[in-house]
This record gives structure tokens, C-alpha cells and sequence, in this order.
């Protein structure tokens, strides 16, 4: 399974997953060490130590994971904020223009908000599909208003207007760069393959400690698993109870501002 495919799992999907691996690795720990005592039975390792060490680096790194994951999530919660204030500032500023050019850019900023909303409520495909189709029109929407720059009476209009116009097209820009920019597949990978060697140390306790390292695994398992399911949903934003949908509302409702 590649990378892609794993971690693109809805987090609902991966939870059961990692869990049951923790479970299998640690299984695996258990019996090589089991194996081994048979054939070297002096050998005994060192309690808590190797164990100590793993968990210490793994808290370090399950740590700095899940501020990056964080930091990522509220970047793009504040720019789908200020994405719709921009948008709303420049419906706003339509009114300044006479009716003939009011309309026709209303429209054209109904038709933006209209893509804008299903950016974010569409697949990936098509999600690209209307990020093109929001370019369009604020292209569209631009050439009109500096176009009036050319007629003496909207000069003083349209300086209001482009910067309005200009801010719309940047954030818009600047959230899709968010979008793209997740924690790197390699960090995550990095991160369950911490976990798994935590599991299988873990499963070499079970030898010696018996049946109070069998609980230490299936708690570790579910401490993990449920870990790493957090940090997914703050990954994958428009999926599980961590998403963005309150905030995506705040540009929805610009449906009533232009209408």
C-alpha cells in the first residue's frame, strides 16, 4: 500500500487499521523474543530501558507531529475567514458604481462565491475544477473594473474597487496553496514506524512481564491508534469531526449578499 493510499484513508478507515498492526508487530515482538529464549535462554533484556528510550523518542515525535498538524489547520481556518471578508468587502463595494455596472459585476461575483463554495464541498477532481473556474471569473470580473479606470467619472470608483478586487484574487491564491500543503507524507511515515517499533518492543515485554504487559499493549494500541486518528483528521480537513465546515459557512452565507 503506498503512501497515498494510506494515509488518504478516511481517518475512520486507518483507526481500525493501525490498531490491529500495533496488535500484529506486537505479536511479532513476543514471539521472536519467545524464540530466542528458547534457543539462548541466559539472555534477558534489560527492563525499561529499550522501551524508555523508544517511548521518549516517539512522544518527542508524536509531539512536533501534531503541532505542525495544528499550525496547518488553523492556518487554513483563518484564511477561509479572511477569504470571505475580502469577497464581502467587494460585493459591498459594487454599490458604488452605477446600476448597469453594479449588476453585471454582482453577477459575476455570484457566480465566483457559487465556485468558491464548491471548492470546498466537491472532491479533489473537482475541486480543481472549480478553483480554475473561480480564476476565470476573477479574471473576468478584473478586466471590468479596470476597463472603467479608462472613463474619468470611475476613476475615484474603481481605485476603491481593485484593491478590493486584488485582495480577493490573492487570498484565494494563498488558500490554495494551504490546502495543498499538509504535513509531509515522510514525517507521518516516520511516525508510524515509531509506533510500530514501540508495539513490537512492547510485545517483547509480554515474555517476561506477562499479563501486565498484555494490558500495557492493548492500551498502548488504543492510545496510538486514536493518537494518530487526530492527527489524520487534522490532515485531512474536509473529513471525521475535525474539519472546517463552520467556517467554510461564513462564505455560504455571501449567497444572501448577492442574490
Amino acid at each position: 500500500m503506498t503512501s497515498f493510499k494510506l494515509f488518504d484513508l478516511h481517518p475512520y478507515a486507518l483507526l481500525p487499521v493501525v490498531f490491529f498492526l500495533i496488535l500484529l508487530v506486537s505479536f511479532f515482538g513476543y514471539r521472536f523474543k519467545k524464540g530466542r529464549l528458547k534457543r539462548h535462554p541466559e539472555q534477558r533484556l534489560e527492563k525499561g530501558k529499550v522501551q524508555g528510550a523508544a517511548l521518549s523518542i516517539l512522544s518527542l515525535l508524536m509531539g512536533f507531529t501534531f503541532s505542525v498538524a495544528m499550525a496547518k489547520f488553523e492556518t487554513q481556518r483563518r484564511v477561509i475567514t479572511q477569504e470571505a471578508a475580502y469577497i464581502n468587502t467587494a460585493i459591498l463595494r459594487c454599490d458604488i458604481y452605477p446600476d448597469s455596472l453594479r449588476n453585471l459585476l454582482r453577477a459575476d461575483l455570484k457566480d465566483y462565491v457559487e465556485a468558491r463554495i464548491a471548492y470546498y464541498d466537491t472532491d479533489r477532481e473537482k475541486s480543481e475544477q472549480e478553483r480554475i473556474r473561480a480564476e476565470l471569473i476573477s479574471k473576468r470580473i478584473w478586466e471590468k473594473v479596470v476597463m472603467q479606470m479608462q472613463a474619468s467619472e470611475n476613476v475615484i470608483r474603481s481605485s476603491q474597487m481593485i484593491p478590493a478586487i486584488n485582495n480577493m484574487i490573492d487570498v484565494a491564491i494563498t488558500r490554495d496553496g494551504e490546502k495543498i500543503s499538509k504535513v509531509p507524507l515522510l514525517v507521518l511515515w516516520v511516525l508510524l514506524i515509531f509506533i510500530l517499533l514501540d508495539a513490537f518492543v512492547l510485545g517483547v515485554q509480554v515474555v517476561e512481564r506477562k499479563g501486565t504487559a498484555k494490558i500495557a499493549v492493548v492500551t498502548y494500541a488504543i492510545v496510538m491508534s486514536l493518537t494518530l486518528n487526530l492527527i489524520i483528521e487534522l490532515h485531512q480537513t474536509r473529513t471525521g469531526l475535525i474539519n472546517l465546515n463552520a467556517v467554510q459557512k461564513q462564505i455560504v452565507n455571501l449567497r444572501e449578499l448577492v442574490k
